[in-house]
């Protein structure tokens, strides 16, 4: 388990890295718990955590009862920046903090490719 959690850390880390922007990302498990981190000294993983969690669940809940389909993901725009959250498979969640000068696309597609890359991880 040390191993898969130290390749989930370092797969973050990446994220970080190659997306100037991400303030903070963390992988956590369906029932909020986080598994993984990469963030800022200022932040914290168990509110990130609780409150990525929260957020996925009520926008899972919005997508179906509008027959909107399977939800690919939930963005929040605030005036310091964005929360982006989405399912890593059926097993966890992907959190990333993002600055508000983040280029969209370029979030989208990294953040996307981490969490296929994450989910691969609990197979």
């Amino acid at each position: 388990m040390a191993d898969k959690v130290e390749k989930m850390n370092s797969i973050l880390k990446e994220l970080r890295s190659s997306v100037a922007d991400v303030e903070a990302a963390v992988l956590l498990s369906g029932d909020a718990m986080a598994l993984a981190s990469d963030i800022g000294n200022d932040l914290d993983e168990d509110q990130i955590s609780a409150m990525s969690a929260s957020v996925l669940s009520l926008g899972e809940r919005a997508a179906r009862e509008l027959r909107r389909g399977k939800l690919d993901q939930v963005y929040i725009k605030g005036e310091l920046g964005y929360l982006l959250v989405m399912s890593c498979g059926t097993e966890a969640i992907l959190a990333v903090l993002v600055s508000p000068n983040a280029k969209l696309g370029v979030l989208f597609m990294e953040t996307r490719r981490t969490a296929d890359e994450l989910s691969k991880l609990f197979e």
